[in-house]
């Protein structure tokens, strides 16, 4: 891959750094939830859409930010973590990831 990137590529790259970023203001309990809601919204999505489909990239670009936007509100304190997201969490831990916050899933999500 060039190490070039289009504006496209851009700026999925800015929205998702962005809600990384969000992840970080959220209280600590729930950033192992969000950041999980975070990772998986995005690469379900870009498995499901092909890089040559511009306008779904570009629908998918509004409709995130929106999502983020709201997600940015201090009074949002938690997020909703389905069983299917914990269970694709635990198969595709990130290099940043440990145990610990699929762990701490496992435990909020049984409770």
């Amino acid at each position: 891959m060039s190490s070039r990137r289009s504006g496209l590529q851009r700026e999925v790259l800015s929205l998702y750094r962005r809600a990384l970023r969000m992840v970080n203001t959220k209280p600590p309990a729930a950033q192992p939830k969000f950041r999980l809601f975070v990772r998986y919204s995005f690469k379900t999505q870009a498995a499901a859409v092909s890089p040559r489909d511009v306008s779904t990239i570009e629908h998918l670009l509004r409709r995130g930010r929106r999502q983020i936007e709201m997600y940015e509100d201090p009074k949002v304190r938690d997020c909703w973590v389905s069983s299917d997201m914990v269970q694709w969490g635990e198969k595709n831990k990130g290099k940043r990831e440990g145990a610990r916050d699929t762990a701490s899933l496992r435990t909020s999500s049984t409770a």
